[in-house]
């Protein structure tokens, strides 16, 4: 009866979440269905296209022009946080129905997706340290390390030039990263598209651009080849008529201001800045612990089947319980991660929830360790106590249950606690594919303030203290099992 209640109150814990943090995404259709809610996916580290404020709303150049296009268009939709890369994947693999993100439009991206008309014409430019008075031209950048963002223009203009200047390119998914790598003296240079330099330079992120603005391509709103053209089209005439009535030129003033090199906004201090990020780091700190709860109660489960498989006397469960723990402990979580939510359901044409995709990597990730957590514990038993249980005539279940099991728990604590701690942090990775959680929210807030010194060591104290306290508890319970 208490297991029973224990798996309804998961499920509901798994079904009220997936729903409140919008993961739930609907299958991309070719003709508009009535009362759709249309996906969107975003980056929001790609100030001042895509940024989220200090009241967690999503804004910038993109975000107020796909407000301004439904309400003109009258249609809804909803923004999923998912980082460039992995918002391009998921328009591929059909999980979400348009992506706008600063996304250039290419010949060889056109071959895949769908683009509405420019709404942006864009640039790069080069930056340097801000007192780096070295590096003036692309003829400095000789045998030199240069940093770029992938997936962007600044990558490509700085890949189709690396040659003839000589430098190496250091990629980054994110600008916050980028800009840190120059700061610490790591790369002499980043390159990257113009407004987003510009607005950085704005924030105080200690860079100064150096060069003029090369010519680059132009920004798209895209969907899927084929797919959600009555989107496309509503994209398309509600720029058209932003555009006639002024409100396409107002958005980009309040992000450009009218010299179109930013709106300089007053620096926070370190102590303003950790009272305004913290509410929003915490959130995140408690969606980590709950994946992590979550994704070990289910690994706990798979442990136990297939960790008794692997001690079973029958050739068969051992070998499927051997294939179970070869494959998806050998497989890295970020890619187990990467195929549950971009592979299978673009191979098979479904929609996969990102909190049902990432609880199924980190479960099944898990699993495959306690798996062998149990098969140690219970193998670690001298084997004499199985024998001499079997010569008084006890069942060989019955055996295992009174004698050997209890024994193989107590060893088994340590351990259990090990893959708590790194079931916890592993809950980071999944920021890869868009989950919001401790980490990712980190890299939310650096977006907008540009300080990763305070942003991270507060991440970092979290996992410290969050870490620590769930050592002490566990090791406390180690205890009173061991002296019991």
């Amino acid at each position: 009866m208490k297991k029973s209640r224990v798996m309804w109150l998961v499920m509901a814990l798994l079904l009220f979440f997936g729903v409140s943090t919008g993961s739930f995404a609907t299958t991309a259709t070719a003709q508009a269905q009535e009362g759709k809610t249309y996906q969107i996916a975003t980056d929001i580290t790609f100030a001042p296209f895509e940024f989220q404020n200090s009241k967690g709303q999503f804004v910038g150049i993109d975000m107020d022009l796909m407000a301004a296009i439904a309400k003109d268009q009258n249609f809804s939709y909803e923004i999923k946080p998912l980082g460039f890369n992995a918002a391009v994947q998921a328009l591929q693999s059909n999980q979400v129905d348009g992506v706008i993100a600063g996304m250039s439009i290419t010949d060889e991206r056109k071959q895949t997706f769908d683009f509405s008309k420019p709404y942006f014409d864009s640039g790069v430019v080069m930056a340097v340290k801000q007192d780096n008075d070295t590096v003036k031209t692309y003829e400095d950048l000789r045998g030199k390390r240069v940093a770029v963002k992938t997936g962007t223009e600044g990558y490509t203009f700085a890949d189709s030039i690396k040659d003839k200047y000589g430098f190496t390119m250091v990629p980054f998914d994110d600008s916050s990263q980028m800009y840190d790598d120059v700061k610490t003296g790591n790369s002499v240079a980043c390159f990257d598209d113009y407004p987003v330099l510009a607005y950085g330079v704005t924030q105080n992120t200690g860079l100064k651009l150096v060069t003029e603005k090369e010519p680059g391509g132009s920004y798209g709103f895209a969907v899927s080849k084929g797919q959600n053209q009555e989107l496309l089209q509503k994209f398309n005439a509600g720029l058209a008529n932003l555009r006639s009535n002024g409100e396409y030129d107002k958005i980009l003033e309040t992000y450009l201001g009218k010299d179109g090199k930013g709106v300089v906004t007053e620096k926070l201090s370190r102590w303003e800045l950790i009272q305004q990020s913290f509410p929003y780091l915490v959130n995140g700190l408690l969606k980590t612990l709950l994946y992590t709860i979550v994704s070990l109660f289910f690994a706990f489960i798979l442990g136990l089947i297939f960790g008794f498989m692997k001690v079973s006397h029958n050739r068969i469960l051992r070998a499927i319980a051997t294939i179970f723990v070869d494959v998806f402990r050998g497989v890295p979580l970020l890619v187990l991660a990467f195929f549950i939510y971009f592979g299978i359901p673009g191979a098979l044409g479904f929609t996969m929830p990102l909190f049902v995709a990432s609880i199924l990597a980190l479960s099944l990730n898990a699993g495959a360790y306690v798996t062998e957590i149990i098969r140690g514990g219970i193998q670690s038993i001298d084997r004499g106590q199985m024998e001499a249980a079997r010569s008084l005539g006890l069942p060989y279940r019955t055996a295992m249950v009174k004698i050997i099991i209890p024994q193989a728990v107590k060893l088994m604590i340590p351990s259990f606690i090990n893959q708590l701690v790194i079931t916890l942090k592993d809950t980071s990775i999944l920021s890869a594919i868009g989950l919001v959680e401790l980490t990712q929210s980190g890299k939310i807030v650096i977006a907008r303030t540009l300080d990763s010194f305070t942003i991270w060591l507060m991440v970092a104290l979290m996992y410290l203290i969050v870490i620590t306290i769930l050592t002490k508890i566990s090791n406390h319970i180690e205890r009173k099992v061991s002296n019991g």
